[in-house]
């Protein structure tokens, strides 16, 4: 069962730009954002990039007061709430806010769950909730490895790329042993020296994990044999030898309960608790019996332990690191372990080495044949994206485009030729005439163009992405008429997957929301919370044709704009 994405369901803004007090809720699937310039509808995009940890500017701040304050209300889903916790935020009830305050002297802090956080924690959580798009945030895709992410979360290679990570962090700590016992081997008698005196110390003593612990204990109690028999012993006679012991005042009170028991069935089940009471109560003090019974003193075993914990000190003194006793003895124990592993690389002397560069040759030929099963792997994934892509830009109105995933192999025989991700040179091509030479797409695109490339790869991605939100501004910018219908037809597909915000000036694809939002300035020319309205019915269809004609009350426009939803009725 695939799990539910995580979604943004309110927003509030608080002194933010134009807007002095704005709330917000969002629904699942396609909701857009229309209103005049100058309206605040950009600030919505600039709360989320506060939210999700982006640098922070005092002029943010609305004139006249002190603090900007931006809250995001999310609906998460298991994986998010797990990363949530990892980083010391708190999720209730599957929902998550995440808070961010600005001061108008730019200082900035946050919190996620109530918790205290920093911005890159919200920073590294935004990735696994919300991509907004931008034009100017939509220049990332020209970037190497946002494309090479891209073209993995595709594919369906995971396993190959965490076992090749695997034998690659093999293959990097094999050549720091080899290098390290290359430079002790240079030092060999010293080295070997050092390391059996304290194996011999160490060995001497032989600790066991915690056993510092346990030994203070059981001195503390064999030291203490007499008060603790001595304390014992009164209050077992209190409770149980003693004529006016508590349990003969207990068996008495019982006696006297039970004589109302069937009187009234309340108090039965309080005379259900006593009985119960009185159960534990002899149970604990057999127990506190039977624990005096066994107590004695045993002076050589008390001696015996002094001198164990001494000899376990004096090791700690002598070779722990770090002023807390505990972890310095925790840390020995490690310490005695890699000692022992060294011992054996330095004592097998170049034989030792040798051993080690011959694993490091297999190990070596092992990453290699991964790498180059992830090349293939990425390379028939970018085929299918190659033209999924293309085949979406022809239907967003740009029929001669193509665009490339390039997969590129750059391995060899050269150790320096791989990276933690592969051999893989990733590059995303792109040309908008037939015949065209393919070129980078960050040099082949425009802005308008780069923003729908975005958009049908991000249709393509969805349905393997875990993403739950994508936020789109100027997505539509430089496309009008038939294009922009098929921008919106497209937004509303990306919308069946994931939740889809949208920022616009365009009615075509305005008319594809499920959510209509609206916002207006007030006279004074600020945002509050009632200018930030649903639309629907007659309302929608006199926004729509303010967006078709500029005018609120052209009869023509309000005939394009039902025309226009009942297009988008008929073809959903």
């Amino acid at each position: 069962m695939v799990e539910a994405r995580s979604r943004l369901c309110d927003l509030t803004i608080r002194n933010l730009g134009v807007i002095e007090s704005a709330e917000v809720n969002f629904g699942p699937g396609l909701t857009v954002l229309t209103g005049e310039t100058g309206a605040g509808k950009t600030m919505v995009l600039t709360a989320l990039n506060l939210i999700l940890g982006n640098k922070s500017d005092s002029d943010l701040v609305r004139t006249g007061t002190d603090r900007l304050q931006v809250t995001g209300n999310f609906s998460v889903s298991g994986s998010v709430k797990n990363l949530v916790e990892e980083i010391g935020g708190v999720v209730e009830d599957g929902e998550l806010l995440i808070s961010r305050f600005v001061n108008s002297d730019g200082k900035s802090k946050a919190t996620l769950g109530g918790a205290p956080s920093t911005l890159n924690a919200l920073a590294h959580l935004g990735g696994d909730l919300i991509e907004i798009h931008a034009q100017s945030s939509s220049a990332r895709l020209a970037k190497a490895n946002i494309q090479r992410d891209l073209l993995d979360s595709f594919g369906e290679y995971s396993n190959l790329i965490e076992e090749y990570q695997s034998v690659f962090k093999e293959h990097v700590a094999l050549l720091e042993r080899i290098e390290s016992l290359r430079r002790q081997l240079s030092e060999r008698d010293k080295e070997v020296s050092r390391l059996e005196t304290f194996s011999k110390d160490f060995n001497a003593v032989n600790p066991v994990t915690r056993e510092l612990l346990e030994i203070e204990n059981e001195i503390s109690r064999l030291g203490s044999v007499e008060a603790i028999n001595s304390a014992l012993s009164l209050a077992i006679a209190a409770l149980v030898e003693d004529e006016s012991s508590a349990i003969n005042g207990l068996q008495a009170a019982r006696k006297s309960l039970e004589s109302l028991f069937g009187k009234d069935s309340h108090l039965d089940s309080y005379i259900e608790k006593f009985r119960e009471v009185i159960m534990d109560f002899d149970e604990l003090s057999s127990d506190l019996g039977r624990y005096l019974a066994k107590l004695e003193a045993d002076p050589k075993r008390f001696d015996y332990l002094q001198e164990r914990r001494s000899a376990i000190v004096s090791l700690i003194k002598k070779y722990g690191v770090g002023s807390d006793r505990e972890q310095a003895f925790e840390g020995l124990l490690k310490e005695a372990e890699r000692v022992q592993e060294a011992l054996s690389d330095l004592q097998g002397g170049d034989d030792r080495l040798l051993d080690l560069e011959q694993q490091a040759k297999r190990n070596f030929e092992s990453l290699k044949n991964i790498a180059k099963s992830l090349f293939e792997a990425r390379e028939k994934c970018a085929k299918s994206i190659s033209s999924s892509v293309t085949n979406e830009l022809a239907a967003l109105s740009m029929p001669k485009a193509s665009f490339v995933v390039e997969v590129r192999n750059l391995g060899g025989d050269k150790f320096s030729d791989y990276t933690v991700y592969g051999c893989d040179e990733i590059a995303f091509l792109f040309t908008s005439h037939q015949d065209g030479k393919l070129l980078p797409i960050g040099k082949a695109a425009s802005g308008g163009e780069l923003s729908r490339v975005m958009l049908a790869l991000e249709v393509v991605l969805a349905k393997n992405s875990k993403i739950g939100t994508y936020i789109f501004d100027e997505v539509d910018a430089g496309v009008g008429g038939k294009a922009a219908i098929e921008v919106g037809r497209r937004l509303a597909k990306l919308a069946k997957d994931s939740q889809v915000i949208v920022v616009t000036h365009l009615p075509q694809v305005a008319v594809w929301a499920d959510q209509h939002l609206v916002v207006e300035k007030s006279d004074s020319g600020s945002v509050t919370v009632s200018d930030v309205k649903l639309v629907s019915g007659a309302g929608r269809i006199k926004e729509i044709a303010r967006l078709l004609s500029g005018q609120d009350e052209s009869k023509s426009a309000h005939e394009h704009a039902e025309e226009l939803l009942e297009m988008v009725a008929n073809s959903r």
